[in-house]
C-alpha cells in the first residue's frame, strides 16, 4: 500500500468545467487524513463548495496575486 499524500498541489488553470472540480475531488481520495490540497484556480469555485462540506473536508479560497483564486483544502 502505498503511503498516501500530506500536500497535494495541482494548477488548474486553463481547464474548462468541471475538469478543475473532477480533478480535485480524484486528488482528494489519496490525501492523508491530516492533508492539504492546494490548487491554483482560475475562477472561484462555487460549486465545489457542498460537495467538500457534504464529503467532511474544511476549505479556503481567496484571491491570489495572478487574479485567480488560491484553494485550499483540509480536514477540520
Amino acid at each position: 500500500m502505498e503511503p498516501r499524500s500530506s500536500t497535494v498541489r495541482l494548477d488548474n488553470r486553463g481547464l474548462s468545467p468541471p475538469e478543475p472540480m473532477m480533478r480535485i475531488l480524484a486528488a482528494l481520495e489519496d490525501l492523508a487524513d491530516d492533508g492539504m490540497l492546494v490548487a491554483k484556480m482560475d475562477r472561484e469555485p462555487i460549486f465545489l463548495f457542498a460537495e467538500l462540506h457534504d464529503r467532511g473536508y474544511s476549505y479556503t479560497c481567496n484571491p491570489d496575486d495572478s487574479g485567480g483564486y488560491l484553494l485550499e483544502v483540509f480536514r477540520p
